[in-house]
């Protein structure tokens, strides 16, 4: 199984939870979070968001982050899948899954990684709301969460 997948279809959490534990007897605890696209963001509606990429890049830049969370924490396995194109308020945008002999490292690698995506990993989003489509900065919170592991944003 790949660590990183970059698709325009949906995922199943209990299929890509099932892989990432496949054949790993050694696996305590499995960490995910699932990012979903919202109805509103600074108090606008918002009708759909579009995710662009550069390919290759993207995935290359994602599995780096794997490597460092493997540097940092005691995982055993890690699996990111990101949409790309249009979505709907509802749809899943992300799933960050880790697996580990321990609940700790696990959810510290989870979260490690989802501060990483908000900020470090290279897409591009675009919401339309009824003023029209705007592009979506990164948040100063997200910088402040990516600085809390040593990490300073370079997404100014």
């Amino acid at each position: 199984m790949s660590r990183v997948s970059i698709q325009s279809a949906d995922f199943d959490l209990a299929a890509e939870v099932a892989a990432l534990r496949a054949g790993d007897a050694g696996v305590g605890a499995v960490a995910t979070f699932i990012g979903t696209v919202r109805d509103r963001n600074d108090g606008s509606a918002v009708s759909s968001m579009e995710l662009e990429h550069y390919p290759g890049m993207t995935e290359r830049a994602i599995e780096a982050m794997i490597d460092e969370a493997q540097q940092r924490f005691d995982i055993r396995a890690a699996r990111v899948v990101h949409r790309i194109g249009v979505l709907r308020p509802g749809d899943q945008i992300v799933l960050v899954a880790v697996s580990s002999a321990h609940r700790g490292q696990a959810f510290q690698a989870c979260e490690f990684l989802m501060d990483y995506l908000k900020t470090q990993a290279p897409f591009w989003k675009k919401e339309t709301t009824p003023e029209g489509a705007r592009w979506v900065d990164a948040r100063v919170a997200d910088d402040a969460a990516l600085a809390r592991w040593g990490i300073q944003a370079n997404n100014a």
